[in-house]
């Protein structure tokens, strides 16, 4: 940080800021810290830096592209529950370490509804006789009279300038008030209330002798029910992440000879850059595991060497920017020829991924993948040996589960794991629908230490990992341009290399 930063969080005191008592009572003090170079600010510099600024307010802005989504959605809701004040936060700023913040990522309900992405932004529906008025509460631009806009550490010259409530109003096609007067305004609210709880202490706390954990629950499970079928421009979203994450995967096998040079790390790194170029982020920690730190599903430290002659299993997901998120696994030789014994493993894990994959289709079970991908990893190992069946033995006790450990799938959205809080019913023991999107991956898993196994299967994992689209007539694999038949594989590995 530079020298300039010690003034991000001087006080404007009455003696250097001369309105800052008749500030607003919801403002905070502007924070001073400790250790400043800057002792204050004088008179002259406080009433210097108020004038001499052009004007920067933006006239001509059109509605963010899912607007008529949004809208669409909130209809649904306020059909949901009406006579009834629905209250939704975007979720505030979490500190990392001392002065320093996460990157905020809005609450998925918020952004769901909104379109909105900023921190401390709340949606309120009230209750009105034809339906819900819906406002948008968020801060306004960064105050000049106080100060607050270049000595706050979340003023505009520190974290950037935020849209003022006019243009607010004209990006997300809402009524937009200022945040800081909502909560006092729900403090005297009167009747029914539900809030999305999790995400804003402050509001909840407005709340708190007006709602109950029953109440606000149903309002969460219908918003992430809400969520299982997509709408047109969700699966676009879904799409430009997948295509953007399948980019990502040819990056990183044109640098595995850095990576052997290095460690896991490259790889992640170098996902991370086309995450970031073209996304928002990525839509979750990057698994970058490489020989037997593949057998660990979620291995995130991706701090192990890469060597030639193992299997890099590469799960990944480019986020968009309207929090999108793609999930997409390959696990590929490093040096770009598979072994006999992981052939024979990755083609078991194959035949899995394309019989599940062949079960997704609207009017089926959600558990229908699932069962058929698990049905033909038993068999393999029913017919390797590693144990006994019969096949539905072995699959009415589970004891496959030792080596394939996971579901096979989840909902995939706004959350990598989306529609998370939904019923039981309505997900899992529930039906397929076109517009639902899910994952069908399938794995095999032999841990290094596992002595139930022959010695060449120890340290050996792979999974195979599609994103799936159920249409009216089956599906669709939004990610097949990624190759997956192990020739296949071998053959994309060395074009890339190639070139």
């Amino acid at each position: 940080m530079t020298v300039a930063d010690e003034l991000s969080e001087i006080p404007a005191t009455p003696e250097t800021v001369a309105d800052e008592a008749e500030a607003a009572e919801s403002e905070e003090p502007i924070k001073q810290r400790k250790n400043s170079l800057y002792p204050g600010v004088s008179e002259e510099l406080a009433e210097n830096m108020k004038s001499g600024w052009a004007d920067t307010e933006l006239r001509d802005l059109a509605p963010v592209p899912q607007a008529a989504e949004t809208a669409a959605r909130r209809a649904a809701l306020s059909a949901r529950f009406p006579g009834e004040r629905l209250v939704i936060p975007a979720g505030n700023l979490k500190t990392r370490s001392n002065d320093t913040d996460y990157p905020f990522r809005a609450s998925v309900e918020y952004a769901y509804l909104t379109g909105n992405q900023t921190e401390d932004g709340v949606l309120v529906m009230e209750p009105t006789a034809a339906g819900h008025r819906e406002t948008l509460y968020l801060l306004p631009r960064s105050d000049r009279e106080n100060g607050e806009f270049w000595l706050s550490g979340q003023g505009e010259l520190w974290v950037g300038r935020r849209h003022s409530l006019t243009e607010s109003e004209k990006l997300y096609g809402l009524p937009v008030s200022d945040v800081r007067e909502l909560t006092g305004a729900l403090r005297e609210a009167r009747g029914p209330v539900r809030v999305v709880r999790g995400y804003d202490a402050g509001i909840e706390a407005a709340l708190t002798d007006k709602v109950t954990a029953e109440r606000d629950e149903e309002l969460k499970v219908f918003l992430s029910e809400a969520r299982l079928v997509k709408d047109d421009f969700e699966i676009a979203e879904l799409q430009k992440a997948v295509d953007s994450t399948v980019r990502g995967f040819e990056d990183v096998v044109k640098v595995l000879d850095k990576a052997q040079a290095t460690s896991e790390r490259y790889i992640e790194g170098t996902f991370f850059l086309r995450a970031r170029v073209e996304g928002n982020d990525v839509g979750y920690g990057t698994i970058a595991a490489s020989g037997p730190h593949a057998c660990t599903l979620h291995w995130v430290r991706n701090d192990g060497p890469v060597r030639a002659g193992d299997l890099l299993l590469l799960d990944a997901g480019v986020e968009t920017r309207t929090y999108y998120t793609a999930d997409v696994t390959r696990t590929l030789p490093v040096d770009g020829r598979f072994s006999d014994i992981q052939r024979k493993i990755y083609d078991a894990v194959y035949e899995a991924q394309q019989a599940g994959i062949e079960a997704v289709r609207p009017g089926a079970k959600h558990r229908d993948f699932h069962d058929a991908a698990q049905r033909v990893l038993t068999e393999r190992l029913v017919e390797w040996g590693l144990v006994e069946g019969p096949v539905e033995r072995v699959l009415e006790l589970g004891l496959q589960r030792r080596w394939t450990l996971h579901g096979t799938g989840h909902m995939l959205g706004m959350d990598v794991h989306d529609c998370a809080s939904a019923r039981v019913e309505t997900y899992v023991d529930g039906v397929l629908e076109p517009g639902m999107v899910l994952t069908v991956e399938p794995g095999l898993y032999f841990q290094a230490d596992d002595l139930t196994v022959p010695e060449e299967y120890r340290g050996i994992g792979v999974r195979i990992e599609d994103d799936i689209l159920v249409t009216e007539d089956g599906n669709r694999n939004l990610s097949a341009a990624l190759p997956r038949r192990s020739d296949e594989v071998e053959a994309w590995m060395e074009s890339l290399r190639r070139a």
